[in-house]
């Protein structure tokens, strides 16, 4: 899977599931404050991902993302460590 087909797929769940704007999903979109995820969100967010994108992330990661560009950088990061 390529990045860009990574990157649509986290779009289309952003849409789907969150019912948010795709003119609002930039990388530099938070979470929070631009998309309006609340910390319940956030948990679904993450299994939503997993399903999707058949990839685990642990707890610290998940810990530290902020933006959507911090999901598209880790999601990207663990599909290539699981494809190596």
């Amino acid at each position: 899977m390529t990045p860009s087909e990574i990157y649509l797929t986290i779009d289309g769940i952003m849409i789907e599931e969150f019912e948010c704007e795709a003119g609002d999903l930039k990388p530099e979109a938070k979470l929070g404050e631009d998309l309006g995820l609340d910390s319940l969100d956030g948990v679904d967010l993450v299994v939503a991902l997993e399903k999707a994108l058949k990839c685990r992330l642990n707890e610290d990661e998940v810990r530290g993302i902020q933006t959507l560009g911090d999901i598209y950088e880790r999601v990207c990061a663990r599909l290539q460590e699981a494809a190596s």
